[in-house]
């Protein structure tokens, strides 16, 4: 195993680890997420200002992230340590683990459930409308004692077991199969999706703004929220993903690739759903439910419904997993160093830990109901508000504000490879006062504090 100083892993190629980046971005946030979020902020606008967070946010803190990490050469906490010993910044990357805890242990719950659909799509289970309906399916299923655990658990397993095996032959090795085979798969299904009858609607909705909802500043917070919670910003990935980069590799193009790319998966995800609900007059509005509820309905009309179902749930479940394990390698990565764990002992019990603070949120909708915070009508939206309203904006905002002022800007403008050139003085600019003041004004406007 290739070493950086001894102890180290390290990514076998440029190409690995933009796969892994985009492993960790791409995820239930650009399908599941993204279109039900995109269906209740109005469509077009909300895409508009979404496309301006990744450009103006997004994708200079990606670069910060990178930056830490590849000069640090260590954990998310422990880049900060090595960078700024003794000093505030280290909040940054404490959050980072906080949130990859936070958002891995409800995250595990709803990739569980898209495990248990395709095996259901897959067995024939839902080949025709439940008895009750693919809303009372749904219900019966994530209120159930123990079902989502066991979906859940196994969903935690895979996880555990990819990160237990390493970097190179773990991480990587399942990003260079998982990336390509989710890029084919939208694609495809995308392009039968186009011909339901609904593209053109769907067209509409999805690039012909509606300008009257830019008065919403809900739109502006959920927009933010989604370009963190898809990017991966502000926990800590990123930072730990880079620290496992050669010197040599070069930074730029890399965070353009998956920025890009990242918001292409998103994009084409909507292509692939959209034309579907507008074909059967399905409100883009549906929600959280829209994946599990609304979809399978729609599967159940086409002719072949169980064809795409497979496809669309694998695709779920192992967008899911290439995130999952990102977030898991943030705790993974600084319990490694922090205690001197070997790393499959810092697997199993990490993620043993997160699968148990999932517990509540699996379940939320069953023998907890009732009990959540934050003002959000389940756990499972609780933890969700907490990581993605709170915790990642605290997070990229400290990470913002440290590399565009708490580092020498010549040492920055050299680790990052952009040199003093008027590319990376814009991105300084960007981070020092363009992506602060963004996020604080959507942060506090979202907290209800003016």
């Amino acid at each position: 195993m290739s070493q950086l100083d001894g102890s180290r892993e390290q990514w076998n190629s440029r190409l690995g680890f933009i796969l892994a980046a985009m492993g960790s971005a791409v995820g239930l946030g650009n399908i599941w997420r993204f279109s039900y979020v995109t269906g209740e902020n109005g469509g077009a606008a909300f895409l508009l200002i979404y496309l301006l967070c990744i450009l103006l946010i997004g994708l200079p803190i990606i670069m910060a992230e990178f930056t830490i990490g590849r000069r640090a050469q260590s954990d998310a906490v422990g880049s900060f340590e090595k960078l700024a010993p003794g000093k505030p910044w280290v909040l940054a990357g404490i959050l980072g683990v906080a949130s990859a805890f936070i958002i891995l242990s409800f995250y595990g719950v709803v990739a569980g459930w898209s495990v248990f659909y395709f095996v259901q799509y897959l067995i024939g289970g839902l080949n025709a409308s439940p008895a009750d309906g693919f809303d009372g399916f749904f219900v019966g299923f994530i209120s159930n004692s123990w079902q989502p655990l066991i979906w859940q658990f196994l969903f935690m397993a895979f996880t555990i077991g990819i990160v237990f095996v390493g970097v190179k032959k773990g991480i990587e090795r399942a990003n260079k199969i998982l990336m390509p085979l989710l890029a084919i798969l939208v694609i495809v299904l995308a392009g039968y999706s186009m011909t339901l009858g609904g593209a053109q609607d769907a067209l509409a909705f999805l690039f012909s703004p509606d300008w009257s909802v830019l008065g919403d500043l809900d739109v502006y917070l959920a927009a933010l929220g989604q370009a963190f919670f898809s990017l991966s910003l502000g926990m800590g990935a990123l930072i730990t993903y880079g620290s496992y980069l050669k010197k040599e590799h070069k930074l730029p193009g890399a965070a353009a690739s998956v920025a890009t790319l990242d918001t292409l998966f998103a994009v084409i995800a909507g292509l692939m759903i959209f034309p579907a609900v507008f074909a059967f007059g399905i409100d883009p509005g549906s929600g959280a439910g829209l994946a599990f509820i609304t979809l399978p309905g729609i599967f159940d009309n086409m002719a072949l419904g169980q064809m795409y179902g497979i496809l669309f749930f694998f695709l779920l479940s192992a967008a899911a997993l290439s995130s999952a394990v990102s977030l898991l390698e943030v705790a993974v990565a600084y319990f490694i160093r922090k205690f001197d764990w070997s790393r499959k002992k810092a697997s199993l019990i990490i993620g043993g830990l997160i699968f148990l603070l999932g517990v509540p949120a699996s379940l939320g909708n069953g023998v907890l109901g009732g009990v959540s915070f934050f003002g959000q009508p389940d756990l499972i939206d609780s933890y969700d508000f907490l990581a993605s309203n709170i915790f990642l904006p605290l997070g990229g905002l400290i990470i913002a504000l440290f590399v565009g002022w708490g580092w020498k800007k010549a040492e920055v403008l050299k680790e990052s490879d952009f040199g003093n050139t008027g590319l990376g003085n814009t991105w300084i600019f960007l981070l020092r006062i363009v992506a602060p003041a963004l996020i604080l004004i959507v942060f506090i406007t979202g907290l209800g504090i003016f």
